[in-house]
């Protein structure tokens, strides 16, 4: 059956998906079933019937599987695709277990990325050697609920508050595509949710929100350097999995064009140029990996909001070699105010790190004053994302570039 199964989905993705996703889609670990049952002790049961779907308005795949409301959907049911795997097979981690910064440096490098999570003081790191395959773990981090997903084919890596009006929701992955970007459902009411945006957009809950939380992929060199008794999360997931390994090897080949992606395109740079982009109110930005290379620090004022973009060197691609450890640098981003304490700071790249030419204080990749008169502040964090321009310029598209 693997064996079948291997070969539909190498032809159903194009030669993108090597042995290992497929594996990964069809099987969980020796006798465990795929978790489909809710985890948290807030529920909302699930309605047991269906209203009847308009025919006009029906649904390209199969429904009998779900108990969702498909009458209810904020977006057309021609925008969703199939996948390819089946509802949760990748699956999503419902127990997340963590060790300590010694203890994953047996085997995670310095330079593989990670989703860097902190709240209430419990900092926490996600190797997206680990989410490539899972791409959704439902935790709990510092007293809060939350949602850490992981696109790869939009490299789309955000965290969430996965609680609404009391209710803690757990999710898993539907094994659908919108614009192809992960659509996922929660188990309380088998809603569907872009990922991308953080909406319900079929079920029950169409039109809820999750509330983004702020996260950053950095090398995991420099989450352990910031927060050396943070956690990180185990490879001892309960699947067996080959992490480390890149199953999605040399998609993000500049060249290359997205998959499963029927939306329109922004021809203002190509679709697989990475962008490290936020929304500030109604305004839109989006800022080239191309160009932050070459300045490595931005200091701008969208929507008359003073910022500051940082890129720095040393943190490798999740989707480009068979191996990640091995995969080439792209680098890593952050975004912060430039007002500290009622002062603007301008900030210009310095030796090891960034320097404000105010108080000529250091600072790393996480905004956070290391040496100086400074040292100890932190800057304030604007909730931004790293993702592929197709991916970003789909559900935004009045986005400006930055030039």
């Amino acid at each position: 059956m693997v064996d079948v199964y291997f070969g539909s989905m190498l032809r159903r993705l194009a030669g993108l998906l090597v042995g290992g996703l497929a594996l990964a889609a069809c099987s969980a670990p020796s006798g465990e079933a795929a978790p489909s049952q809710p985890t948290s002790a807030v529920s909302t049961p699930v309605a047991t019937a269906r209203p009847a779907l308009d025919p006009a308005d029906r649904p390209r795949f199969s429904v009998s599987e779900w108990k969702t409301n498909f009458a209810r959907h904020s977006v057309p049911y021609v925008e969703i695709g199939e996948g390819g795997p089946p509802r949760d097979g990748i699956p999503p981690l419902d127990k997340p277990r963590f060790v300590s910064v010694g203890e994953a440096g047996a085997w995670l490098k310095d330079n593989e990325p990670v989703v860097a999570f902190t709240w209430n003081g419990d900092a926490r790191a996600y190797p997206l050697q680990i989410l490539i395959w899972h791409e959704i773990v439902n935790d709990v981090v510092g007293g809060q609920p939350v949602l850490i997903t992981f696109c790869p084919l939009c490299n789309a890596a955000i965290a969430f508050e996965r609680t609404l009006a009391g209710v803690v929701y757990d999710f898993g992955t539907t094994g659908k595509l919108r614009y192809s970007d992960l659509v996922m459902w929660d188990r309380q009411t088998e809603s569907w949710w872009q990922q991308f945006t953080g909406e319900a957009i079929v079920g029950d809950l169409t039109g809820e929100r999750l509330n983004f939380l702020p996260a950053s992929v950095i090398a995991y060199a420099d989450f352990k350097q910031s927060y050396p008794a943070g956690k990180v999360l185990s490879r001892d997931t309960g699947y067996s999995r080959n992490y480390g390994r890149n199953p999605y090897t040399g998609y993000d080949d500049i060249a290359s064009s997205p998959f499963l992606f029927d939306g329109a395109s922004d021809p203002r740079l190509r679709p697989m140029e990475r962008v490290v982009a936020l929304s500030l109110g109604s305004v839109d930005v989006a800022y080239p990996y191309s160009l932050l290379s070459q300045m490595q620090v931005v200091n701008d004022s969208p929507a008359g909001k003073p910022i500051v973009v940082f890129w720095q060197r040393g943190t490798s691609s999740a989707l480009d070699a068979g191996s990640i450890a091995n995969s080439r640098d792209i680098g890593a981003t952050g975004v912060f105010e430039r007002l500290l304490n009622g002062q603007r700071l301008t900030f210009s790249a310095g030796a090891n790190g960034f320097v404000d030419d105010e108080t000529h204080s250091r600072w790393n990749i996480l905004g956070q004053a290391i040496e100086g008169s400074l040292r100890g502040q932190q800057l304030t964090p604007l909730l931004h994302f790293n993702h592929f321009w197709f991916a970003w310029a789909a559900f935004k598209p009045n986005t400006i570039i930055y030039k």
